[in-house]
């Protein structure tokens, strides 16, 4: 019988440097031969890149606003169609997947964000994930100002990264609140420091749930 794959979710604000240290664990993780999928949310698949796609433009809500409720359910309608196509189908298979963003981003955009109630994002997950959760959860963190400088110099900013600094300020807020309450899930990871020393901080927690995940 196939050990089921482990998950790990990468988490944070804008301008942490997801992307940077997401391939510094893909790096780690073939150097150590472990079959795994790389995805995102929103996203992962064809029709979910396309509610992405929704989320994030920045003329959607020029046209029409986008109301918090109506984001919430886009996100998780994106979600079930991920968690059936991709993050089950490689976890059973035995591989690792590592997710760009999860449900911890939902509880902090759409819950500390966008101020939605925590018990409408709980009844969601428990509806659309059961009992899956993650294994382990990296929360990159930088404070807010240091994060959006970064972000202004990739280019347009999304729908998203338009928002004024108040509403980075709770989503970092929420983001650490649960990662408090999940000290077992959820490791903080400075990324206000060079880089070699955060790579070097990840593949140390890597090889740790690796180890754990043999016993």
């Amino acid at each position: 019988m196939t050990a089921r794959g482990l998950f790990i979710t990468v988490e944070g604000g804008e301008g942490v440097g997801k992307s940077t240290n997401i391939k510094v664990l893909e790096q780690h993780l073939q150097e150590r031969s472990i079959s795994y999928v790389h995805t995102r949310e929103p996203g992962g698949t064809p029709l979910a890149e396309k509610m992405r796609e929704l989320l994030l433009q920045p003329d959607v809500a020029a046209a029409e606003p986008v109301y918090p409720m109506t984001e919430l359910l886009l996100m998780f309608a994106a979600r079930a169609q991920h968690l059936n196509e991709i993050i089950e189908p490689a976890l059973a298979r035995g591989d690792w997947v590592l997710c760009d963003r999860f449900t911890d981003a939902t509880y902090a955009y759409q819950g500390g964000g966008r101020g939605l109630p925590e018990h409408w994002i709980t009844q969601l997950e428990q509806l659309v994930q059961g009992e899956l959760r993650p294994d382990l959860t990296l929360l990159l963190d930088a404070p807010v100002a240091v994060g959006m400088e970064r972000a202004g110099k990739r280019g347009a900013l999304d729908r998203f990264e338009q928002e004024q600094v108040s509403f980075f300020e709770r989503v970092r807020d929420a983001y650490l609140k649960r990662a408090a309450a999940e000290p077992g899930r959820f490791r903080v990871i400075d990324t206000d420091r060079p880089l070699a020393a955060i790579a070097d901080e990840l593949k140390d927690l890597v090889q740790g749930l690796e180890y754990h995940s043999e016993r």
